[in-house]
């Protein structure tokens, strides 16, 4: 929509949303450039991959050279792992991202805020959850909660008062995304292959739970999924992740639990059979 200079409203400045964003971590032992760079040497083979990267360092870093090295070689770094590298990513402006098992801290707004769509060029039809179909199941009064349902290439963002577990009654279907922030995500129907589910706690699927499931999503290793009938094309707890190729035959199609265990990474469960 285009605002011109007769409409009394004004288009907002920017909008927060949440977004499931791809990206590698650099874990660095030595902040010795040359060897550094010998190990990209072995490691990439063009200069041209436009990876963002994470640098966490174990040790004190030239941070300022460290970036410029990476660059050269193609990798954008974002940010650094909070650590002793901290004062010098403050300095050039870097994200600092928290370490393992800590949550991101989300932007909430101080009160109530209305629906924003953002359109896509190629796509126009977002489907909006309404504050109706909210099940507020919380008894505490706590911050605001961002909940989005859309079109992959499309996204909407709608904030409640209170942070709180949603229920969704629909079928998820193929190109929809629902991502929920501040509480549990409960679908009581099935979720279709090319669909996602997306909640920074844990996730419930009371059907047939095909398409890409995520928990956990902002890093809690706590949160976990279930399934009534387990077949999706991804899976993934606090950023770890596995693809449908990797599944254990076992679990396909059954009553399963996934959570994370540190050490050994996402841990299936066929829960009749616990």
């Amino acid at each position: 929509m285009t605002v011109s200079a007769n409409d009394n409203q004004t288009a907002p400045a920017l909008a927060f949303y949440g977004k499931m964003l791809t990206f590698s971590r650099v874990q660095f032992s030595t902040s010795d450039l040359a060897a550094i760079e010998a190990q990209l040497t072995e490691t990439l083979s063009n200069k041209s991959s436009n990876i963002p990267i994470l640098i966490d360092s174990d040790v004190e870093q030239d941070l300022s050279a460290l970036v410029e090295l990476l660059w050269a070689w193609g990798l954008q770094p974002i940010g650094v792992v909070t650590g002793m590298l901290d004062a010098q990513a403050r300095e050039q402006r870097l994200a600092i991202f928290p370490a393992d098992g800590k949550r991101i801290e989300r932007i909430l707004p101080s009160k109530k805020a209305p629906i924003s769509t953002q359109p896509s060029a190629e796509n126009n039809n977002a489907e909006t959850v309404s504050a109706n179909s909210v099940d507020d199941t919380s008894t505490t009064s706590e911050p605001a909660t961002e909940t989005t349902l859309s079109n992959m290439p499309t996204e909407t963002l709608v904030s409640t008062q209170h942070i709180t577990s949603l229920i969704y009654d629909q079928m998820l279907r193929s190109g929809q995304s629902l991502n929920h922030v501040g509480g549990d995500l409960i679908l009581t129907s099935s979720i279709n292959s090319g669909a996602e589910a997306i909640t920074d706690n844990s996730l419930h699927v009371y059907g047939r739970a095909q398409g890409r499931l995520v928990a956990g999503a902002t890093g809690d290793k706590d949160a976990r999924i279930f399934c009534q009938v387990f077949n999706p094309s991804l899976v993934s707890v606090a950023g770890t992740y596995c693809l449908r190729d990797n599944l254990p035959e076992h679990v396909i199609d059954k009553s399963v639990q996934v959570k994370f265990v540190e050490g050994e990474g996402l841990v299936f469960t066929v829960m009749d059979e616990a």
